[in-house]
């Protein structure tokens, strides 16, 4: 395993993220002719998600949940258990969180356990990803329209491990339009693939919505897909009011991503995220926690 540093949000600490094949990582998203040819020819491609995928809904996958939480030290009383175990290793990764394990804090809260890193504007994406490229909004959205509204904003990116909770939740309340869905591939979006080519959260399949709200106008919610993740699942119903914390929708087995758009002067983020985003670290987040304030 190849290691990555994250900031613990409750400590301060600077705390080693081990990423599972990080060395194969770092050969496939490198400059590597042999590397990049096996990520174009079978790496990105769906069908190696749509069959692992179909695997983690067998149920020869459930012998794989107990080791899965002993290696990784996953407290399951945060969890919703079903009586008789799960069926499949699917069922536990998606597994619901126990109501009172995840209160939902002030302001703008994070949609997801995970990392986040934190851009007051999107200009200074460069800053944080190597190739220092700005995160382009036209290709992202699909929609220039609502590009030209982003465009000045603000912007988190929560990453999603393996190991995190996998279902996402609003950061605010509003009225949820429909789900726009982009096809794409499926590109790792671990830290050693995004650091060397941030294009992927342009190239990978991804949904989005927009979500009215009183209190910032309009906030944009998207979820990304990644290199063995099954499916992107929407659980909420479109053209409703959604409350601040209820549950959009789950990831299927694989690491992930969320990103929310706010457009310019709406929200501010807390300050030891801006911090820590600026000197180059992912925080570590709880879903509830409050990431950001409101300015109006």
């Amino acid at each position: 395993m190849r290691q990555v540093e994250f900031i613990d949000r409750q400590s301060g600490q600077k705390i080693t993220e081990s990423v599972p094949a990080g060395g194969m990582m770092r050969f496939l998203y490198s400059q590597n002719a042999l590397g990049r040819f096996l990520l174009w020819a079978i790496i990105k491609r769906r069908v190696l998600s749509v069959v692992v995928g179909w695997y983690m809904l067998s149920s020869w996958s459930k012998r794989s949940v107990k080791k899965f939480v002993e290696n990784h030290h996953i407290d399951l009383s945060e969890f919703v258990v079903p009586q008789n175990g799960f069926k499949h290793f699917n069922q536990f990764f998606y597994r619901k969180i126990a109501p009172d394990k995840r209160p939902i804090g002030e302001g703008v809260v994070s949609p997801a356990d995970g990392k986040i890193v934190v851009f007051p504007t999107i200009d200074v994406t460069k800053l944080f990803y190597i190739k220092g490229e700005k995160f382009n909004l036209k290709t992202f959205l699909k929609d220039d329209l609502l590009a030209a509204k982003y465009s000045d904003g603000a912007m988190a990116v929560i990453r999603l491990a393996p190991t995190d909770y996998h279902r996402f939740h609003f950061p605010l309340e509003g009225y949820v339009g429909e789900n726009k869905i982009i096809d794409g591939d499926y590109y790792s979006v671990s830290p050693i693939a995004l650091k060397q080519n941030m294009r992927i959260f342009c190239q990978n399949k991804r949904h989005y919505v927009t979500v009215d709200s009183d209190q910032v106008d309009q906030y944009v919610m998207s979820e990304v897909g990644a290199t063995l993740t099954g499916s992107i699942v929407q659980s909420h119903w479109p053209n409703i009011t959604i409350e601040k914390g209820g549950e959009k929708g789950f990831f299927a087995f694989g690491g992930s991503t969320v990103i929310l758009l706010f457009q310019k002067d709406k929200i501010k983020f807390n300050a030891d995220l801006r911090e820590h985003s600026s000197n180059g670290f992912e925080t570590s987040i709880k879903m509830g926690e409050t990431i950001a304030e409101l300015l109006n």
